[in-house]
């Protein structure tokens, strides 16, 4: 059995649609608010805590129902999925390969995806933010590599950035840069897995 592994931001989603809404509730000038959002995310991404990044990114003291508030925004800003790509999961599934998602998000955002239907595929999900790692540092790799119970050979690993792809294969993983779903199927099929 081969794992496919899936990253998810802009891969199974689309880019977040709630950067105006999150500026609107914190009355925050767009330009700004999105500059300090991505500015402090790989921490937010490595386990920094809600309350601590969205005070932060709000630069100023915010309190739990407004950080809880905020990270459900934000949470459902990246819901929106890929049909084409979980077409792609179906069919890696039917085929009798191993599924898992490895995505740099903050913990919040796993609580949710873990409620989706469309996780169903999935035998493992990881998220950076449970873990206090996070792509491309070596130490994702080889957690991955432990859950799943494999080699890093027996691996294909999808994500739309070059950084993490390049911490793949720096681990002997065949990391594959995301362009599109027919890409990733015709790759799949030229090695055997669909």
């Amino acid at each position: 059995m081969r794992w496919i592994v899936f990253d998810y931001g802009e891969v199974i989603s689309e880019r977040t649609a709630a950067l105006p809404e999150l500026a609107e509730a914190l009355g925050a000038d767009q330009v700004e608010f999105e500059t300090a959002y991505w500015a402090h995310r790989e921490a937010y991404d490595r386990g920094m805590p809600d309350l601590d990044y969205w005070s932060t990114v709000a630069g100023k003291p915010l309190d739990e129902t407004t950080s809880a508030q905020l990270a459900k925004i934000d949470g459902t800003g990246w819901m929106t999925t890929r049909e084409s790509t979980l077409e792609l999961i179906a069919e890696i599934k039917a085929a009798g390969h191993g599924l898992a998602l490895l995505s740099n998000a903050p913990s919040a955002f796993g609580r949710m995806v873990e409620l989706e239907a469309w996780i169903e595929p999935f035998t493992h999900l990881i998220f950076s933010g449970d873990l206090k790692i996070a792509k491309p540092d070596q130490e994702m790799w080889a957690h991955l590599l432990r859950r799943l119970g494999a080699q890093p050979q027996d691996c294909v690993f999808f994500d739309d950035r070059q950084v993490n792809i390049d911490g793949a294969v720096a681990a002997g993983i065949d990391g594959r840069l995301w362009v599109s779903a027919a890409e990733a199927r015709a790759h799949l099929a030229a090695i055997g897995v669909l």
